[in-house]
C-alpha cells in the first residue's frame, strides 16, 4: 500500500490532537502502518530550540514535513498535529509530500478559550505569552481544504467519521465492509476496550484474517466469519 499524510491543522485547542489519536487507532485497527507526529512531541524533540516567530514557525513545519514526506514514501501513514497558521508553508508541505490531506479543524475562538486547560489563552492576552496563534499571531484559514470538521458542534466519533469516509472515497482507505448487527451490550464493552475507534476495529475483524490482505473477503469467507463470531455470542 502506499503511503499518504493526513495534515491536520487549526486553532490551539481546537481538538486536533484528539482527531489525530483517534484517526491513529482506527487506522491501525485495519492493519495500516501509522505514525503521529503531534505538535507538542515534535517541539520537544524534533524542533527544539525553535522559537515563534514566522521563520522559526515555518522552519518547524517544514522539519514535520520532512518527515512526513520520508513516511509517506516508505508506505506509511503520516498523521500530523500541528497549528501550523501559516498558508504558505502549509502548502509547501503538500508540494512536498505529495499524497496529502489537509484537516482543517474548526473551532471558534471562543470555545477554543474555553477548553484551554493550560490556561495559556489568558496568559496570551495579558500578555505573557507573545505571538500566541489565535490571539497576538494571525491564523490563517485554509481554503480548500480536503476535510473540513466542526469540533465545537460535532463529538470526535463524528468528525472522525467524516475523515475515514473521505479517505476511502479517495481511494486512500480500503472502505470497511458493511455494518452487521451488534448486541448493545457488546457495543458497551467493545466501546469500553477499543475506545470510540471500535467499529471501525470491528470492521476490520469481519473484513480480513491478515493486515495484507489485498481483497475484500468473499461471500463465503464473510459468511464463516459470521457464524463464527455468532457461535461466541459477539453477533445476533
Amino acid at each position: 500500500m502506499e503511503g499518504f499524510t493526513v495534515w491536520f491543522t487549526g486553532l490551539p485547542s481546537s481538538g486536533k490532537s484528539t482527531l489525530a489519536a483517534l484517526l491513529r487507532d482506527a487506522l491501525r485497527s485495519r492493519g495500516l502502518t501509522v505514525e503521529l507526529l503531534d505538535g507538542d512531541e515534535v517541539r520537544t524533540e524534533l524542533t527544539r530550540g525553535l522559537g515563534f516567530s514566522r521563520e522559526d514557525r515555518d522552519e518547524n513545519i517544514r522539519r514535520i514535513a520532512w518527515v512526513a514526506k520520508v513516511l509517506t514514501r516508505n508506505g506509511i501513514v503520516a498523521i500530523t498535529a500541528a497549528i501550523s497558521p501559516y498558508r504558505a508553508a502549509r502548502e509547501r508541505a503538500r508540494q512536498e509530500i505529495g499524497r496529502f490531506v489537509e484537516v482543517y479543524v474548526d473551532c471558534p475562538v471562543e470555545v477554543c478559550m474555553q477548553r484551554d486547560v493550560k490556561g495559556l489563552y489568558a496568559r496570551a492576552r495579558r500578555g505573557e505569552i507573545e505571538q500566541f496563534t489565535g490571539v497576538s499571531d494571525p491564523y490563517e484559514a485554509p481554503p480548500h481544504p480536503e476535510v473540513v470538521v466542526h469540533t465545537d458542534r460535532e463529538a470526535p466519533a463524528e468528525s472522525l467519521q467524516g475523515i475515514v469516509a473521505y479517505l476511502e472515497a479517495a481511494g486512500l482507505l480500503r472502505a470497511a465492509m458493511t455494518a452487521v448487527p451488534v448486541p448493545t451490550y457488546l457495543a458497551q464493552r467493545l466501546r469500553e476496550l477499543w475506545g470510540e475507534a471500535w467499529t471501525a476495529r470491528l470492521s476490520e475483524l469481519l473484513a480480513t484474517h491478515t493486515a495484507a490482505a489485498a481483497e475484500p473477503l468473499h461471500e463465503a469467507e464473510r459468511e464463516e466469519v459470521l457464524a463464527r463470531l455468532r457461535s461466541l455470542g459477539y453477533v445476533d
